[in-house]
This record gives C-alpha cells, structure tokens and sequence, in this order.
C-alpha cells in the first residue's frame, strides 16, 4: 500500500509540473491553466548582460521595468557564433565551431534565473539567419566555404550574402555541427539554480533560427527536411517544451504564403511566427508621400490576415514575434518624436486584441525592441565593441528602431494592452 502510495504521488507532482510548462490548446496558448496572450519584447542581449563581465545591474533594473509593465515574455538570442568581424556581436557565446565561452552560457543562466523569479518566459532561438551574430554564414565560412562575404564590410552586395547563405541546408558538415549545438544548449543545466533547461518552465519555446529563409524554389526541399530534422530533434530530447521555427512568414519564404505553409505542416511545430518591417521592406519611406504610415498600416493588415488565414488551415498559434519603427525623420536620438511610432503600435496592439476576441489564431507579439536604459550616440548610429547593447544589432543605426525607458508613451501604450490582454478569455469573444 505504502508503495502504491508513493508511486501515486509521484505520478501526480510528474502531471503537477507538467502543467507548468506552457503548452497550445487549439489556437491559443495556455500558461498555468489559463489561456496566454501576451504583449511581449525583443531581448536578443538578455544572456550577455547577465554574464560577470556583461552588466547585471543593468539587466535587474531592465527586467524590474518589463515586469512592471506587465511585459514578461522575452525573445532571446541563446548564442552568437565568430564575433570576430565588425558589425557583430561581440563577444560569441561560439567563437570557433565546438568552442564555447564558459562566461557567456553562465551568463544566460543567470538571465534565465532572473527571469524565473519574475514569473517571466523566454522564447529562445538557436542560430542566426543573418550575419550580425555570426549565423548560418559563420558555420558555412568554419566549412571550407571561403570567408563570408559580409555586405557591413566589404564590396559586397546583400545578395551576395543572401546567396551564400542560402548554402547552409545543403551543407552536410555544416548542419551536423549546428544540430551538435543544438543538442548542447537543449542538455545544459543551469549553473545558478541547477535546473536542466529541459525542465525549465521559464523557456517557453526554442526557436530553430531567428529568420531562418527558403531562399528559393529549388531550395525548399533541403530547407524543409532541415527543419524538419532539427525540430524533430529537439522534440525528442525535450517534450516538454514548444518548439517553432522563428520566421518572418512568406517574405521569408522567398518564393509565396504557400511555400510558408508547406514548410510548416510538421506537428512538432507548435506554433507560427511572423515579423514585420515596414521600413526595411519598403512600405514606409520618410521622403515618399505615397509610402506613408497610412501605406504602412494598409499593407501590415494584408501581411498579417493572410498569414492569420495558414494558422487557420494548420490549427496553430500565430505570434507577431518582430515589428519594429523608426521615430519621426528615422532620428537617433531618443528625445526626439514616436507620434508616428505610436500610431503603428497601437495598430498592431488592437489587431492583436481584436483577433484574440475573434478566436483567431493572432494571440501575441514581441515589439522589437526594448533597450531599456542603454546609451545611445545619436550624432553617431554605428556600434563599437563596449558600447551599451540596444536592440538594433551592431550593424544597424542604434536607436533606430529602440523603444529606450525613457519612451514612456509607447512604454505605457504597450502596458495598458497588457492589462487588456490579461482580461481577455475565451468566453468574452
């Protein structure tokens, strides 16, 4: 009896806990038994303040802030590769394929911690399409690839870069060393609080790439099976976790929403992501009357309604995980006017809200991004090793896109859409 009983409560704390981790129910996302809609943020830095040498003060005060704001879901770079060109993040958690810097995964483990003790959630994504933290470029150049061609600091053109990336999922050695990483990351354990990341119910979601892209027609066959290999391995080393691609929808897809589709139908992604970037896709230009923030809004709605249609087919969950937008004149300096910025947030903001009282897939977003306390040379956009962190990467113009603590009209915006998305549940459609 004695036995029966113990094997009994041990089968109820395994379900107990099992509750804690976040999980999708239909088309939404539950969290503690209660349906989760979010207004969250883009953190990429999070794991780098948090190392000995990065600036935790900095990070307690950013995170007390978020959390205050009722802004507790965080979109996390879980590693930077090379760090060893201008224009990239530096230093990298890899800076040579299989070598790793004990201080910066100490790092993440701190930031996972604190955000445990804030009862905040981090999704976290495992490379990079891009080459401002190394990426898929770095394992192709660590391959015999030749050195990347990087358009911040060569005559390069971006589709040259865009060209050679596209090489990644054809690269045997290339993914094998990326899936050794992965596998690493996903068996860690936390050094501050001794949790597996595993059995961390503060991670939420791994994410295969930030942006990860078909590239072409003849490339989606390699590009499926690749994600389809690493999510399948990641849920068979980790069940209790969900797990997503991290991309920007069919823009990303390079070829139509259908490709989108079709590279998403695996039941082990749980859920669909899209971003958004009015500026950086054209739909928005500060000299250009007809590609106005009228424009910008118009062909927003369009983007979101069409990838809200293909959530609708899968049955999946669909987070706005990246929208970013200048302040007026694409200024630096963070005194200078958001009115327009505003107006774009509070269009997402109430897309999201309406969708979620629909019943519609669209439940979250991360708005990109917080920088919270960071210093910034508006005179001079360009990144330098030892500057402040902010959510623009190092080669983009800092502050450009950064909603900083002092931005306290879009900062209260976005927490008064907090309080309105905790209120929300299923029966108030």
């Amino acid at each position: 009896m004695k036995r029966y009983l113990l094997i009994l409560l041990s089968f109820f704390f395994v379900a107990f806990s099992a509750q804690n981790f976040i999980k999708v129910s239909e088309n939404h996302f539950i969290k503690d038994g209660k349906p989760y809609y979010f207004v969250g943020t883009n953190y990429w830095y999070g794991g780098m303040l948090g190392a000995k040498n990065g600036d935790r003060e900095r990070l307690i005060k950013e995170l007390d802030e978020l959390k205050s704001l009722g802004i507790t879901n965080l979109r996390v770079m879980a590693s930077a590769e090379g760090g060893d060109q201008d224009f990239t993040v530096f230093p990298a958690t890899q800076p040579s394929q299989g070598k790793y810097n004990k201080e910066l995964l100490e790092g993440l483990d701190f930031f996972l911690n604190e955000l445990r003790k804030r009862n905040m959630d981090a999704v976290l994504y495992l490379t990079n399409n891009w080459e401002w933290s190394g990426g898929m470029s770095k394992y192709l150049e660590w391959n015999g690839y030749g050195l990347i061609p990087n358009p911040n600091i060569g005559n390069y053109t971006w589709a040259e870069f865009m060209s050679y990336t596209s090489q990644f999922q054809k690269c045997e050695p290339c993914k094998k060393a990326y899936l050794n990483h992965v596998k690493k990351i996903l068996a860690r354990k936390n050094s501050v609080n001794g949790i597996p990341y595993s059995q961390d119910k503060t991670i939420m979601a791994w994410e295969v790439a930030n942006e990860p892209r078909i590239w072409n027609t003849e490339n989606e066959k390699a590009f499926t099976e690749w994600i389809n290999d690493v999510v399948n391995t990641i849920k068979k080393i980790d069940k209790n976790h969900l797990v997503t691609t991290g991309s920007e929808g069919s823009i990303g897809s390079n070829v139509d929403i259908k490709a989108f589709e079709r590279t998403h139908k695996n039941p082990n992604i749980d859920y669909l992501t899209i971003h958004i970037w009015p500026k950086n896709w054209e739909w928005y230009k500060i000299n250009d009357k007809e590609k106005n923030l009228d424009f910008a809004i118009k062909k927003t709605e369009e983007y979101i309604d069409e990838h809200i249609e293909v959530a609708l087919h899968l049955k999946k969950p669909l987070v706005l995980e990246e929208f970013g937008f200048p302040r007026e004149n694409e200024s630096l300096d963070k005194t200078s006017s958001a009115i327009e910025r505003n107006l774009y947030y509070e269009y997402i903001l109430k897309k999201v809200k309406n969708s979620i009282q629909e019943g519609l897939p669209l439940t979250a977003l991360n708005f990109w991004g917080y920088s919270g306390v960071a210093k910034n040379n508006p005179k001079d956009g360009k990144w330098y090793r030892g500057n402040d962190f902010t959510t623009d990467p190092p080669h983009e113009p800092q502050g450009l896109n950064s909603v900083f603590s002092t931005d306290t009209s879009t900062l209260n915006l976005l927490h008064k859409m907090s309080i309105e998305f905790s209120k929300i549940s299923p029966n108030n459609k």
